[in-house]
């Protein structure tokens, strides 16, 4: 059986490029051991998060090596096993994206209903993206009624399922995006109360302040740099500032990374700062969220939006169009039906 995968060719210098990328072709075995099954990809997620992991620096997870296979969630299907665990015609989730086939010992494969569920599901509003966006606004952001929340980056997986569980919890929220046609969809589908293109606007600073006139209370980040400095600005006394990404700032070398020049506005008004990375949270709150979202979702309050590119070859295209704005809602590649 010939399987396709995308390997990591070369580190970006900084702007990451086709040429990271190369395409391979290897023969996967007929026989499978004992405890060993066959899945076929169906879905894989491209993230923002796998940029800095191009990098090769220590961070929260360990960096790309080159030449080899790139990893990131996937969702596929059982299609031989000689695990009793894992029948044939199992779905399963894992973080062997990047490729076509693979076999496994069942190790890291998370068994998941597709029932009433489309697989896809659980690698957006299910999964990373949907625990990210509750964690970050619900439970450190504790956003409630009568809050203004601004989310930066509000187009996109996360910042689209922020905005939204805001305006459930009963927040006036205001987002920026980076196109026309994202705007309109956070204002007439999304429905929160005022959105932004950032790259039309001279001053962004003063844009934001005249949406948020009583101030922010919640500041959801997902761009970092002048849209970080920018929101201080408008920080409301004792204020929140949730960091999710920087993304702004990932594909710039390091002496030209956007820094910070009004932190003495998180000083001078109590602003609380905190990053995250929701694998520290994602035990403790899953139950949680899977109970918020179906509710959410049961009461029409929540529209997920997703950007779809078709096969594997296309996956490092999905990938670059991150950075350039070429997903509504989350960028996902299928693989196969």
């Amino acid at each position: 059986m010939i399987n396709r995968e995308i390997h990591f060719a070369q580190r970006p210098s900084p702007q990451p490029s086709l040429d990271c990328f190369k395409l391979v072709e290897n023969e996967l075995g007929e026989e499978l051991k004992d405890g060993q099954v066959l899945v076929k990809n169906l879905w894989m997620s491209v993230d923002p998060y796998m940029r800095p992991r191009m990098n090769d620096v220590k961070s929260y997870i360990p960096p790309f090596q080159l030449d080899h296979v790139l990893e990131g969630g996937a969702i596929g299907v059982v299609e031989k096993s000689n695990n009793p665990k894992l029948p044939v015609g199992t779905h399963v989730e894992s973080m062997n994206g990047w490729r076509e086939y693979f076999v496994s010992s069942g190790k890291g494969l998370g068994i998941r209903d597709t029932s009433t569920i489309a697989p896809q599901d659980y690698l957006g509003i299910l999964g990373m993206p949907g625990i990210t966006a509750y964690v970050g606004t619900k439970i450190l952001g504790e956003a409630k009624a009568g809050d203004t929340v601004y989310v930066s980056g509000a187009g996109g997986a996360v910042g689209s399922l922020v905005c939204q569980i805001a305006k459930a919890l009963g927040c006036t929220v205001v987002g920026s995006a980076g196109s026309d046609a994202k705007v309109e969809w956070l204002l007439n589908t999304a429905k929160i109360d005022a959105a932004f293109n950032y790259k039309t606007e001279a001053d962004f600073a003063a844009k934001l302040a005249a949406l948020c006139p009583k101030g922010i209370d919640l500041f959801f980040d997902n761009v970092g740099g002048s849209q970080l400095d920018g929101a201080l600005l408008s920080m409301r006394k004792n204020g929140r500032a949730i960091l999710c990404g920087t993304i702004e700032d990932y594909n710039e070398a390091p002496e030209k990374r956007h820094g910070v020049k009004n932190l003495f506005k998180v000083v001078a008004l109590g602003v609380t700062m905190k990053g995250f990375v929701v694998l520290d949270y994602m035990a403790e709150h899953h139950q949680a969220f899977t109970a918020d979202m179906a509710k959410w979702r049961s009461e029409g309050k929540i529209d997920w939006q997703e950007t779809v590119y078709e096969g594997v070859d296309k996956a490092p295209e999905a990938f670059l169009g991150l950075f350039n704005g070429a997903n509504l809602g989350k960028m996902l590649v299928k693989l196969a039906d």
